[in-house]
């Protein structure tokens, strides 16, 4: 890996500066690998591309402007993490569609973030562009872009696409958990499209012209590769991991996936769900979401949160505790998009707030970055390549997004 002979050279050259004349220039120089991440989180800026605060606060009010108790993301927590651009995640569920209830979900979480920036504008910052990002990074403001987890709000209508852009959304995924009017979900096998429906291509070519980045997280393989014919811009997947360390896990991308997304410019940033990255974790997780199911069958008179809430802890007493991945799991993952198509194609969506009591210990929260990155360096990564990960190959994206948009709308 160039990055790790990089690193091994400059590590030579910090042994050759520390010898003089009357010196032993033979001892060793100990790089402290903690103190390094520390710095490199608080000097770059880190994006990670979804967090799914805003649902939590829907159904959990808390103000994250200060320490909370529950919950994965808060602002001291960020900060110490040197998170400064999270997307605030607008998470509409799947049922939602068929009961009319998508756009004005989606409208409420929105109202939610708007207020988290009404409210500590000394803190928070709405931002709807790379340019935003950058400034408010400078300012020391930490940036909320939104992305929409779940394209049902859109509602088979264009202006309701372009209400959302006008609102702030600056990615889409099209589905989530089952198939929808636009695109299948790689969690349902029904399989209403075999891919994307024909509005769903209108869709994305509406994106490409607004300047919203397209999210294929969720969709499912067949949905995955007509996208990539429809886009004419880079796309990203939000939060999903290799598919590789979890074979026949559809939510997480193939090799062959992985290339394509690159060969285009994308970006796939990784999940740290346990499930998402080990498959023991995986095994564990399916085997209780099939006994919650059940369990759910048998009480209808609860509902669909109990299943990620309260029934953990049952399973567990029942079945033995939860399987966490490791940190050095997560770290496989950026290794192998690495050494498949290199550091410019990788990213962070976290998915904290969005998989409940199952992350990794040292990624608990978004404190957890200098973690993550402590353990790149020590796997050879350089700074460059390090920043890159962080958050400029997203920026990157948004960028050939924004630029495309501009240049379709000026000759149109």
């Amino acid at each position: 890996m160039t990055n790790k002979i990089l690193y091994l050279a400059a590590s030579m050259v910090l042994l050759a500066a520390c010898g003089s004349e009357g010196e032993d220039s033979s001892e060793p120089v100990t790089i402290d690998h903690a103190t390094e991440a520390q710095r490199i989180a608080r000097e770059s800026i880190i994006i990670d591309t979804h967090i799914d605060v805003p649902s939590r606060l829907a159904s959990r009010p808390a103000d994250v402007s200060q320490a909370t108790e529950s919950g994965d993301f808060d602002y001291p927590r960020a900060v110490a993490g040197g998170l400064n651009v999270p997307f605030m995640s607008i998470y509409t569920p799947a049922g939602h569609e068929a009961e009319g209830k998508s756009k004005a979900t989606a409208e409420s979480l929105i109202d939610i973030v708007e207020e988290m920036v009404a409210t500590t504008p000394e803190k928070f910052a709405m931002a709807t562009s790379v340019a935003d990002v950058r400034r408010q990074f400078k300012a020391g403001i930490m940036s909320l872009p939104m992305g929409m987890e779940n394209g049902s709000p859109i509602d088979g209508d264009l202006d309701n696409l372009r209400y959302f852009y006008d609102r702030g959304i600056r990615y889409l995924s099209l589905c989530h958990g089952s198939n929808n009017h636009l695109s299948d979900s790689s969690y349902d096998e029904t399989r209403r499209w075999n891919g994307i429906s024909e509005f769903g291509a209108e869709v994305i070519r509406e994106m490409n012209r607004l300047g919203i980045m397209v999210d294929v997280s969720h969709a499912s393989d067949e949905a995955f590769w007509q996208i990539l014919d429809v886009t004419n811009v880079p796309v990203i997947a939000s939060h999903s991991s290799a598919r590789h360390f979890t074979p026949g896990f559809e939510r997480n991308l193939s090799d062959e996936m992985i290339v394509a997304l690159a060969e285009i410019g994308g970006v796939i940033h990784i999940n740290f769900g346990s499930m998402f990255v080990s498959q023991a974790a995986l095994e564990y997780s399916r085997a209780r979401m099939a006994a919650g199911k059940e369990y759910l069958a048998e009480h209808p008179e609860l509902s669909e949160s109990y299943l990620y809430r309260e029934f953990p802890a049952i399973y567990e007493k029942q079945n033995g505790p939860m399987v966490y991945a490791s940190m050095d799991d997560v770290l496989d993952h950026f290794d192998h998009v690495v050494k498949l198509v290199g550091i410019d194609h990788v990213g962070i969506g976290s998915d904290f707030d969005g998989v409940g009591d199952s992350l990794p210990d040292g990624l608990k929260d978004a404190s957890g970055y200098p973690n993550l990155v402590e353990g790149l360096l020590r796997r050879g990564y350089s700074e460059d390549d390090i920043r890159k990960i962080l958050g400029e190959n997203l920026l990157r994206v948004w960028d050939a997004v924004e630029t495309y948009a501009a240049t379709t709308s000026s000759s149109t």
